[in-house]
């Protein structure tokens, strides 16, 4: 039996975007998607202000193209002024939503317990969370890649992510935004590492967790990392702001859709798949 990863690109608009040009781009890329829908999943994550506009341009849940949130809190409601809860999120209509991020970690001093709330909280919404996980310049110097990655997601991933859909997505922070990226070689050592953990932890199911790569991710070099094994597809930043080179990684990506098989399982003293 043949298990499907079905590849996922997600256009993090971060901190980028008013009404005019979030609903241009969202109707260019809808109509894209509605005369060559590639065999893929494509979500976008505009800022906070714009997801209810942008969610409707998409045609709601329904819609070919899915909505997700940049962030979330860790609380479902209460008193944490300037603060957005996971279901609010749900109920302006997202998917999916983005935790974890570098800039996050960085920019808001973001610890790994704290991003493994607000996953708990996304989970408990019904949001897909993407947690994302990635080593500065300094780490990668030092050959600290492997073990940060691998401690960011032990201690980002709760419990609940055991038995719950989740996307993880490897971004070095060096990369984002740098117009500098890994070999293919050395993302598919981190994400063969990180598919290894999770096996570790998931047994089985890990085989159906997609693992996006993200940083300086573009037309150009798109083609290349996206046949990597264990890419899934893509988290891209900048790159997601150009509708036409947004798609041609959507298409890039859909070319190199892959398959990957259920590990065989014994059943009665027989191996069975």
């Amino acid at each position: 039996m043949t298990d499907l990863r079905r590849p996922l690109v997600a256009g993090n608009w971060k901190m980028n975007g008013l009404r005019a040009d979030g609903l241009a781009r969202t109707r260019a890329l809808v109509d894209k998607a509605g005369k060559r829908p590639p065999a893929i999943d494509i979500l976008i994550c505009p800022p906070a202000t714009l997801l209810t506009t942008i969610g409707r341009a998409l045609g709601g849940r329904r819609g070919a193209i899915a909505l997700g949130a940049q962030d979330c809190a860790p609380r479902t409601s209460g008193a944490h002024t300037g603060d957005i809860a996971a279901p609010m999120l749900a109920d302006a209509g997202c998917r999916y939503v983005i935790l974890g991020h570098s800039e996050r970690r960085g920019d808001h001093r973001e610890t790994s317990a704290l991003v493994r709330a607000k996953a708990t909280a996304a989970l408990d919404s019904g949001l897909t969370p993407i947690v994302c996980v990635g080593e500065t310049a300094a780490q990668r110097r030092a050959g600290k890649t492997l073990a940060v990655v691998r401690n960011q997601l032990a201690r980002s991933l709760p419990e609940a992510a055991v038995a719950r859909p989740f996307v993880v997505a490897y971004e070095p922070v060096w990369a984002i935004g740098s117009g500098h990226t890994p070999t293919p070689a050395e993302v598919g050592k981190v994400h063969g590492a990180l598919r290894a953990w999770l096996e570790g932890r998931l047994g089985e199911r890990a085989a159906a967790v997609r693992l996006l790569y993200g940083g300086s991710v573009n037309g150009a070099n798109a083609q290349a990392l996206m046949a990597v094994a264990n890419v899934d597809g893509g988290l891209i930043g900048g790159a997601s702001l150009k509708v036409d080179e947004f798609w041609s990684i959507c298409v890039a990506t859909a070319g190199n859709r892959k398959t990957t098989r259920r590990p065989a399982r014994k059943q009665g003293g027989k191996v069975k798949r």
